[in-house]
């Protein structure tokens, strides 16, 4: 098993960054094409990605704009991370007016870290340019 981490600078507060990770309608800006999140401990997270995998977990700890915690997976028969497998940890480090996104994703297979990184780096741009003001293209 591998962790990955991931991190990128945002320019919003961390206040901004912390509701477009927790609040459906804001989250559904950058990634997936359906999506319901309960963002408290024991609610449920189920977020349909690219509008075919659905990932789908359960927050663990979620401390307004500072930390958020969830176990999680992908559902199906055949997938790589089954829900519960991994465990995603935002934490949001405010940096003056702009938030150092930390990203760090356990509970990985060797193999999948560099899909993961990819798909990660792809969502976590998207991020950045909708909580700094920005659009991006639907998530298809």
């Amino acid at each position: 098993m591998a962790d990955l981490v991931r991190e990128i600078m945002i320019d919003a507060t961390p206040e901004t960054v912390f509701a477009y990770i927790t609040d459906t309608e804001k989250h559904l800006e950058w990634e997936g094409t359906e999506a319901e999140l309960d963002a408290r401990p024991g609610g449920a997270y189920r977020v349909l990605v690219g509008g075919q995998w659905e990932a789908i977990g359960e927050y663990v700890e979620v401390i307004a704009s500072q930390r958020v915690v969830l176990k999680m997976g992908v559902a199906g028969d055949d997938v790589p991370n089954a829900p519960g497998t991994t465990t995603v940890t935002y934490e949001l480090i405010a940096e003056g007016d702009k938030t150092l996104l930390r990203v760090t994703q356990t509970g990985l297979s060797d193999d999948k870290i560099a899909d993961h990184t990819t798909g990660w780096d792809f969502y976590l741009s998207r991020l950045a340019i909708v909580a700094a003001g920005g659009k991006v293209a639907p998530d298809v």
